[in-house]
């Protein structure tokens, strides 16, 4: 007889129209979820239809507020004293779930959090540089002893006490783009979100840096991390990361000369305080 699990996990997931993703991320978690945490900014498509199907999910609404604010809020939602945080477009893979089958099973834990690597999938191949990987962070983590922080929507989960952190075996599987054409989609709608943040702190437009940062963010990218080792998307990883930093400045340009008050693909309800 196998040994039961001496303790249970909450998976939290935030969504928005995430119909293409939704199913195969709850196959990935449900042999190791007790309950499954989904905080949904009022999908318009067939999230939630997809989701409820499974017996654990846990289906709640709630304005979109930003990413850190958002993840945080799902997480205290949980009603499990461990939470597996993950977006909708990640899955676990073999390794991760027997990982935190074991953890589950174990008697005594002395962490507080753990560590887990993850693996994204672009233009047709793995991305093991280009600073894609192994990027570990801190995923599973008891409740009450972390907290996501970060500048939306980069955001991340910090240890209240590091020390009592710990790795797990595995990957997370990253299905970040769909092709180059959602990644462009992606960095333009990203930027507009650290723009309009920065903007709202009293960051500054800056000529030089507007120049100099995407050309070292080009040579750090291909150069430092390897990026020249994933390949031509290696190389299409660190142009548009480049790309993507230019962007950043010339948002805040026009927000700073009062060309624009938000960029126009930012959602209107963002950054909100509901």
């Amino acid at each position: 007889m196998s040994k039961q699990l001496s303790r249970r996990l909450s998976v939290a997931v935030i969504t928005f129209n995430e119909e293409k993703n939704i199913e195969e991320l709850l196959n990935s978690v449900s042999s190791v979820a007790d309950e499954i945490l989904i905080l949904d900014s009022h999908s318009t498509d067939k999230t939630k239809d997809l989701a409820v199907k499974n017996p654990k999910v846990r289906f709640l609404s709630q304005d979109f507020q930003g990413h850190v604010e958002q993840k945080n809020l799902a997480m205290s939602f949980c009603k499990n004293d461990w939470v597996l945080s993950l977006d909708a477009d990640e899955r676990l893979n073999p390794v991760l779930q027997e990982s935190i089958q074991n953890f589950l099973k174990k008697e005594e834990v002395l962490e507080e959090g753990f560590r887990v690597s993850r693996l994204t999938f672009h233009l047709g191949r793995w991305i093991r540089h280009s600073g894609w990987y192994p990027q570990k962070r801190y995923r599973l983590v008891k409740k009450g002893s972390a907290t996501w922080k970060g500048e939306n929507p980069h955001d991340y989960l910090d240890l209240v006490h590091p020390e009592r952190g710990g790795d797990l075996k595995g990957d997370i599987l990253h299905y970040s783009f769909l092709d180059f054409s959602h990644q462009i989609q992606t960095i333009n709608q990203f930027s507009s979100i650290v723009a309009f943040t920065r903007f709202k702190k009293g960051k500054h437009f800056s000529v030089l840096k507007s120049l100099l940062k995407p050309i070292w963010k080009f040579f750090e990218i291909y150069l430092f991390k390897r990026g020249f080792m994933d390949g031509i998307p290696g190389l299409f990883i660190a142009l548009s990361s480049s790309f993507s930093t230019f962007l950043k400045y010339a948002k805040i340009y026009e927000l700073e000369n009062e060309m624009i008050e938000r960029p126009s693909n930012l959602r209107k309800d963002y950054g909100e305080k509901k």
